[in-house]
């Protein structure tokens, strides 16, 4: 029986991803970086998880003697800031995806335990869930593990685990919904049924252990018939 409903948030909740790039170009600009990532570049760089680390990611690819110093340490934790902030002021104008908020409406009808299992900044899932769920919409999910969360990053299960142990549901009783092969790695390796709903960012990615790859996650009825037949199928 599905007893909680695990998301992860951005590109699954929201399409953000290209607010996110947009972000760190601006917040380049700020800083007074030569940098600008393209969407074919930081499709790529989206294998690596977090902000922090994907900028040390970068500056190893286009500085690989410079990455590893304290001046460059210290410009990743001022451009992440500023990233944040620039992104705070364009996650306000994102809507969620077709079919997420009557998806959460549904399943709260239904006492299905709703949780966020995301390695993106507090800050950040705020910013985003403030304007599309309202301000109280902590109230919404019995648990919410985000960046702050401590364990490794995505693809690691960490994050899942934490959310499994704060519900105190088993895994085979929750299903995740992702839209990375990264998120889907980290779900399955928690042991916790998955759906895909992939982005243009991440459409093309490996999904072969998913139980779905959905354009939208659908209705409640949907995704229980998914979890109680659990058939890798790409629909």
């Amino acid at each position: 029986m599905l007893s909680a409903l695990i998301f992860d948030v951005d590109g699954t909740l929201a399409d953000t991803e290209d607010a996110h790039r947009r972000a760190f170009n601006a917040a380049f600009d700020e800083a007074g970086l030569p940098w600008h990532w393209h969407t074919t570049l930081y499709a790529r760089l989206l294998d690596v998880a977090g902000g922090r680390e994907r900028l040390l990611h970068y500056w190893r690819m286009v500085d690989p003697g410079g990455a590893g110093s304290r001046a460059a340490a210290d410009t990743i934790a001022a451009v992440h800031a500023i990233k944040t902030r620039r992104y705070a002021a364009l996650a306000g104008s994102l809507p969620l995806r077709p079919g997420v908020a009557s998806l959460i409406a549904e399943a709260r009808a239904a006492g299905i335990a709703l949780a966020l299992a995301t390695t993106t900044t507090p800050a950040n899932v705020d910013a985003l869930l403030r304007a599309a769920l309202g301000a109280n919409w902590r109230l919404l999910f019995a648990a919410v593990c985000d960046g702050a969360t401590p364990g490794a990053k995505k693809p690691a299960p960490d994050v899942y685990i934490t959310t499994l142990a704060a519900l105190g549901v088993r895994p085979a009783a929750c299903l995740a919904i992702e839209d990375s092969a990264n998120g889907l790695q980290a779900a399955r390796a928690a042991g916790i049924p998955t759906i895909v709903t992939p982005t243009a960012y991440t459409r093309g990615q490996p999904f072969d252990a998913a139980l779905a790859v959905l354009a939208q996650p659908g209705d409640l009825a949907t995704l229980r018939r998914w979890h109680a037949h659990p058939l890798s199928q790409v629909a």
